[in-house]
């Protein structure tokens, strides 16, 4: 199992975070690492993603939990748990702000494998932290 997660304070209500976390135009605006997103990102709903990390190949993902505005779940991978990535978004009422919190976790028979051919995802995570906290932070005034 490899699991990749960041945390930060954000100047701004769960709420505001939660609007631009679950906005598909704003997410794709370059600025969080992602390119491209086609679906709705809603409970039960499947999303296709396009990333910087790997701009050649679509992620496709189901979007397995929502809590608004405090937790969501994306899960994607491989027929029969041969591979499963699972990102979860957690936020927190922290001192009149946000404490955000993002960890994507990687299971399966293939996981070991798949994992060793992966770039580092710590870099992506800190972009996308800084460009949800600015979105929000600006969503918030």
């Amino acid at each position: 199992m490899q699991t990749t997660k960041i945390s930060r304070a954000i100047a701004a209500s769960p709420s505001a975070v939660w609007r631009v976390l679950t906005d598909a135009q704003t997410l794709q605006t370059g600025e969080f690492g992602i390119l491209r997103i086609e679906g709705t990102i809603a409970t039960g709903e499947k999303i296709k993603l396009w990333s910087e990390v790997s701009p050649d190949r679509a992620f496709t993902l189901k979007v397995t939990e929502t809590e608004p505005p405090f937790a969501m779940v994306w899960t994607g991978g491989m027929p029969l748990g041969l591979f499963t990535g699972k990102r979860t978004f957690r936020l927190e009422e922290d001192n009149g702000g946000t404490r955000f919190t993002m960890q994507e976790t990687f299971t399966g028979l293939l996981a070991g494998l798949i994992t060793k051919s992966m770039p580092d995802l710590n870099p992506s995570f800190q972009k996308f932290a800084e460009a949800l906290a600015s979105h929000s932070q600006a969503d918030q005034s």
